[in-house]
C-alpha cells in the first residue's frame, strides 16, 4: 500500500558545470516539499555544501553512505564520492562528465535495489558522458538497458502529452528505423502508460506522420501510405483508440491536439519543438514502459546561465511532482487490477500546491 507511504525520490545530480546542483537545491529550499517525500541527492555532502553556499542557500544535508540509511524529513545525500571536484561552470568536461555518471549508476542501483521508490535525474551533456563503459546517446538509452520493459520518451505537461516513435536517432535515419513493429511496440506503450500511469481507462491517442502533409498520396515519401497507415489500422482493429496520421505542420497551431490524451511523433524535433514551445519551463521528461518511474526536467544543462544563480527550477520540481504521482497512481492501478470487483477506488490526491501566495 502506498496511500500514507511517504515516497523516496533518488536525485542523479547530472553535470557538475550546468545548472543541475541549482535546480536541485533551489527545489527542496521549501521545507514543506520534505513533508511528503524524502530525497536521496547521489553526489557528496562537500559538493552540495559548495552549491549551497554558491547559491545562496540554507539548506541541512544529512550524509550518508548508502540508500539504506535514508532519514525521513532530511535532504540525505549519498556520497558516492569523496574527493573533491573542481566546478567550472559553463565548460564542458569529461572528468565532470565522469562524474555524471557515476551518480547516476548509483541511483540506479538503488533502484533497482528497491532502496528509493522514483529516479529523478538532473540534466546530463550527452557528449562529456560518453566512455568505453558509458556509450548511450542519453538516459532513456541507458535505462532502457538496465531496467525492465519497453522504454519510450514521453513528454508531459498539464495539457499535453508527446510521446516519440524514434528519440535520440539522426534525421536521416528515421524512416528506416521506423517498422511497423516499432510503431505497434511504441503506441502500445503509450496507451499502457496513460492508462496504469496516468489513470485515463480509455486513451484517444493521436499521431503525426512521418513526411510533410503524410507524404501527399505519395508525392513526398511513401512511409505514411506504406508503413504508418496499416500499423495504425491493426492497432484500431484490436480496439484502441489511435487517430491519424495528422500532417504535423498545422496538428499544434490549431489546437488538435487538446481532443487527445497523447500524441505520438514520428522523431525528436517534430514532437518536442511544439511540446517546448507551449509547456517549457513546466514540462518534464518522463520514461514510460519501464518496471520503475524516471522523471527529468524538459532542459538541458543550461552552460550559458550556469553558477549565475539565476537558473528556474520550476520544472525540475515538477519532475519531482510527476514522479511521485505517477508512482502512487501506478501502485493504485495494480491493486485495483487485483481486485476488479472493488468499486470505490480513489482518485489520486491533488497535487500539493507548494507556490507562496
Amino acid at each position: 500500500m502506498t496511500k500514507n507511504k511517504r515516497i523516496v525520490v533518488g536525485i542523479s545530480i547530472g553535470d557538475l558545470n550546468g545548472i543541475g546542483s541549482e535546480v536541485v537545491l533551489k527545489t527542496f529550499r521549501d521545507s514543506r516539499m520534505l513533508d511528503f517525500c524524502t530525497p536521496v541527492i547521489f553526489a557528496s555532502v562537500k559538493l552540495l555544501s559548495y552549491f549551497n553556499k554558491t547559491y545562496g542557500l540554507d539548506l541541512k544535508f544529512h550524509g550518508i553512505d548508502k540508500a539504506d540509511d535514508v532519514v525521513h524529513k532530511k535532504i540525505n545525500v549519498v556520497n558516492v564520492w569523496k574527493e573533491p571536484v573542481n566546478i567550472e561552470f559553463g565548460k564542458e568536461d569529461p572528468d565532470i562528465g565522469a562524474y555524471a555518471v557515476k551518480s547516476l549508476e548509483a541511483a540506479v542501483k538503488s533502484l533497482k535495489d528497491h532502496k528509493i521508490d522514483v529516479l529523478v535525474t538532473a540534466p546530463i551533456n550527452k557528449s562529456n558522458v560518453q566512455s568505453e563503459t558509458f556509450n548511450f546517446p542519453g538516459h532513456t538509452d541507458y535505462l532502457a538497458k538496465e531496467l525492465d520493459g519497453e522504454s519510450l520518451m514521453l513528454m508531459i505537461s498539464s495539457e499535453l502529452k508527446v510521446g516519440l516513435l524514434t528519440d535520440h536517432v539522426a534525421v536521416k535515419d528515421v524512416p528506416g528505423t521506423i517498422t511497423r513493429e516499432l510503431i505497434e511496440k511504441k503506441i502500445n506503450t503509450v496507451h499502457k502508460s496513460l492508462r496504469e500511469d496516468f489513470g485515463i481507462i480509455k486513451p484517444k491517442i493521436a499521431v503525426l506522420g512521418i513526411n510533410p502533409h503524410t507524404g501527399d498520396n505519395g508525392v513526398i515519401g511513401d512511409e505514411d501510405d506504406k508503413v504508418l497507415r496499416p500499423a495504425l489500422d491493426n492497432i484500431r482493429n484490436n480496439g484502441k483508440i489511435v487517430m491519424g496520421p495528422y500532417a504535423a505542420d498545422s496538428f499544434f497551431g490549431s489546437g488538435n491536439y487538446k481532443q487527445f490524451d497523447a500524441v505520438v511523433a514520428s522523431y525528436h524535433d517534430q514532437g518536442l519543438i511544439p511540446f517546448k514551445t507551449l509547456a517549457f519551463g513546466n514540462g518534464v521528461n518522463y520514461t514510460a514502459g519501464l518496471s520503475k518511474v524516471r522523471t527529468s526536467p524538459d532542459h538541458g544543462t543550461a552552460y550559458d546561465v550556469a553558477g549565475k544563480n539565476v537558473a528556474n527550477p520550476e520544472s525540475f520540481k515538477e519532475a519531482v511532482f510527476q514522479a511521485i504521482q505517477i508512482y502512487k497512481r501506478r501502485n493504485e492501478y495494480k491493486e485495483y487490477s487485483q481486485n476488479p470487483l472493488q468499486t470505490n477506488r480513489k482518485k489520486p490526491a491533488p497535487k500539493k500546491n507548494l507556490q507562496n501566495k
